[in-house]
């Protein structure tokens, strides 16, 4: 049965009551969903991430047959998306948001809770996610529109499966995208080394030619 809201009776510090209603909302429909559904959710979280390395993997394959600027643009997507995740990691130390499937109380999930002290805020997957579409969004529009649909989703899939509330998704997304925003201007300083790169055989061969 999908569950009422119970955050009243169970007030959360720090955590915004709207956040709360809307995760044991959310959270209690995909644990209530058939069997098949939760089966998906709790792989799709996961892979959703595979699916922006497959993607970072076509904007280099493209870009060997582009210009210096645009393989400078794909070589960055992953490492700002990196960056973006060990930037998160700090954010959650410092933080230190309890998971919501244990602050709230005995809440249905459809993936177990993770342990104690991994933290909640900001959701890493959200950050993640947001950090690899914007990244792709630089090189490409069509691309970077797909890639930004399938972060919404990957956000919006950790608090169906139970270990996010919608707030640490939401601050994900944004912390994600803020660190990819770098992304050109770092772009244009390495334009020149992946342009000389090029001219070797070496370098050829991985960053494409002329």
């Amino acid at each position: 049965m999908w569950r009422t809201p119970v955050v009243q009776a169970i007030p959360v510090e720090d955590v915004p009551d709207v956040s709360a209603e809307l995760y044991l909302d959310f959270a209690g429909f995909g644990a209530a969903s058939p069997e098949p559904v939760r089966v998906l959710g709790a792989i799709a979280t996961e892979a959703v991430i595979g699916v922006f390395a497959v993607l970072f993997l076509l904007l280099w394959w493209r870009a060997r047959r582009g210009s210096a600027a645009a393989m400078a643009r794909a070589v960055l997507a992953p490492v700002v998306t990196v960056l973006a995740y060990a930037v998160s990691e700090t954010v959650k130390e410092v933080w230190q948001e309890d998971r919501p499937c244990r602050a709230l109380g005995d809440v249905a999930t459809i993936v177990a809770c993770p342990e104690f002290g991994d933290w909640s805020f900001p959701s890493n997957h959200s950050t993640i996610a947001g950090a690899a579409a914007v990244a792709i969004l630089w090189s490409g529009v069509r691309l970077g529109v797909l890639a930004l649909g399938l972060a919404g989703l990957a956000a919006a899939s950790r608090v169906f499966v139970g270990v996010h509330y919608p707030h640490d998704v939401v601050a994900g997304l944004a912390l994600g995208a803020a660190v990819a925003l770098v992304l050109p201007v770092v772009a244009r300083a390495l334009t020149p080394a992946v342009d000389r790169l090029r001219a070797n055989s070496a370098g050829g061969a991985l960053l494409g030619g002329r």
